[in-house]
Formats: structure tokens, C-alpha cells, sequence
């Protein structure tokens, strides 16, 4: 009930504060390139609900295939607005509805397509208990690294699948067994040095 009220709070709190700069990288999205403001995405919940997520659309319309990761900045699908948004860490921001819709949490295990939690079911099926994050224990611990991974593999999926996915589910595993609200804000505020860093 705790974990709801702070959702909900710093939901509705975000989306106000930060209305000024989504309405103005809203409006960048769509000088730069044509096509949506939003790229949605479906993606696994809580107990395998399927939902779709919000995100700024960092790629260009036609180059959007579903469930293909990036492999850094330098990915020739990205737009020159969506390489300053993922620099910042902006792309996400909007997933602020999806908190408020009750689909997301503000910390949790970050969501995955259906394609990934294919792979280790047991694991996923522990980890899909709560409802997935904006961000999380996995997403801080490993952001730099995972980005470093993928940045200088040939082959992004294989990599996630085989190297990066396993290390996360362990972290995802160890916040699903601890969590609390003071672990929720202790992640929370990580995840703001992090970007300010």
C-alpha cells in the first residue's frame, strides 16, 4: 500500500515538473524527423501481463524493428534528437504514465519484451511477482557496463541473451527478495546521481 502511495505521489509530481521539458522535447522529436512523439512497445508486467510502454521516439519511423537492441549511440537507426535523449537519459521519462495507468512502478525490475523473457522462465517467473520498474537495482548497478557490452559486440542480441540478461535476473532476483520502500528510495536517488553525474 506504502509502495503505491509513493508510485502514485512521485508519479503525478514528475509529470508536473518536468511537463516543460517533455513538451519541449516532444516538440524537438518532431522537427527532427518524421513520424510519432511516442515509440510503444509491448512489454511483460506483472504475472505476464502483457502492456504497452511509453517512450520518446529516439529512432527514425521506418528503421523501428521491434525487439532489436541498439548497439550504442553511434547506432545509425537513432536520430540526432534521440542521441541527445538517450545521452540524458530522457527517453524513459514518460514511463511516468505508465505509473499512473498502474502498469509500471517507480522502481521494479525494468520490463522486458516477450523475446527476452523466453529465455531462463524460472528466473523471469520470481522476478514477474512485482510490477516492473522505471528503474531498478539492475538498471543502476549495470547501466555503464551493459552499454559498454553492446557498444563493441557484432552481435547485440546474442550478447544480451548470453552474457548481460543473466547478470541482470540475478539483481532483479535479489531486489524482488529485499524490497522495501527505504530500498525503493535509496534506488531512486541513485538513479539521480547517476544522471546528474
Amino acid at each position: 500500500m506504502l509502495k503505491a502511495i509513493f508510485d502514485y505521489i512521485l508519479a503525478a509530481v514528475g509529470l508536473i515538473l518536468f511537463a516543460p521539458l517533455l513538451i519541449i522535447i516532444a516538440l524537438l522529436i518532431k522537427l527532427d524527423s518524421p513520424g510519432t512523439v511516442f515509440f510503444r512497445q509491448e512489454r511483460v508486467g506483472q504475472n505476464g501481463r502483457i502492456f504497452s510502454i511509453h517512450k520518446f521516439r529516439t529512432m527514425y519511423t521506418d528503421s523501428d524493428p521491434p525487439n532489436t537492441l541498439t548497439s550504442g549511440t553511434e547506432d545509425a537507426r537513432i536520430t540526432r534528437v534521440g542521441k541527445l535523449i538517450r545521452k540524458l537519459h530522457l527517453d524513459e521519462v514518460v514511463q511516468l504514465i505508465d505509473v499512473l495507468l498502474g502498469n509500471m512502478s517507480i522502481v521494479g525490475p525494468r520490463p522486458e519484451v516477450s523475446k527476452y523473457t523466453s529465455y531462463y522462465q524460472d528466473q523471469w517467473n520470481e522476478i514477474l511477482q512485482v510490477k516492473p520498474g522505471i528503474t531498478g537495482l539492475a538498471a543502476i548497478k549495470l547501466a555503464s557496463w551493459e552499454y559498454k557490452k553492446l557498444s563493441v559486440t557484432a552481435s547485440p542480441d546474442a550478447t544480451y541473451i548470453k552474457t548481460i540478461l543473466p547478470r541482470k535476473l540475478r539483481l532483479e532476483k535479489i531486489y524482488v527478495k529485499r524490497r522495501s520502500l527505504l530500498l525503493d528510495i535509496s534506488i531512486v536517488c541513485s538513479t539521480i546521481y547517476y544522471i546528474f553525474q
